[in-house]
């Protein structure tokens, strides 16, 4: 009993193999030399020491505001979201700032995303549509072109079966008809 489970005749070809290789060789390269890359940049960071709002409560002094292009360039926490607030750490009582999502921010990032979703849908509809209409008419021109083929074929059937009547009863039909 022979299973139906094979490989291919086309899969073992030098070629094909080849191509496999070479392709599968440079998605690993890929991968090895992200995680290569990644570890050197890591070695070379400096540690930074850990905000004291992670490890200890604290109390928010300044709300989220927008940071100056000039703070958005040279700080980190304004490089993150583009606002900060200024908090105070209350065990340690250091004063940091930190990075903050904007509640403005937040809703222009919901309507931007809103208007996407109802675009795509727009557009996906429109295509459906356009898919259906298309696909209706070529369905009624395979129905025009079939009924004109079944008359044809009636014709052809009905005057078949009445000389097979004629014959069957003994009449004889004129040649040619």
């Amino acid at each position: 009993m022979e299973s139906d489970c094979r490989i291919p005749v086309a899969c073992c070809r030098p070629r094909f193999l080849l191509l496999h290789a070479l392709f599968w060789g440079l998605v690993s390269l890929r991968v090895f030399g992200a995680a290569l890359l990644n570890e050197e940049k890591t070695t070379a960071v400096k540690p930074v020491a850990t905000p004291c709002w992670l490890m200890e409560e604290f109390v928010v002094l300044e709300e989220c505001v927008a940071c100056s292009d000039f703070n958005s360039k040279t700080q980190l926490v304004c490089k993150q979201t583009g606002y900060v607030e200024r908090i105070n750490c209350t065990k340690s009582n250091k004063e940091e700032y930190k990075s903050c999502r904007s509640a403005l921010m937040e809703e222009h990032l919901f309507w931007k995303f809103e208007v996407a979703t109802m675009a795509l849908t727009a557009f996906f509809a429109a295509l459906v549509v356009v898919r259906q209409r298309q696909l209706d008419r070529r369905a009624s021109e395979k129905k025009v072109f079939n009924t004109s083929n079944n008359d044809c074929r009636r014709n052809h059937e009905t005057a078949f079966t009445l000389k097979r009547r004629d014959l069957m009863m003994g009449r004889r039909t004129v040649a040619g008809s």
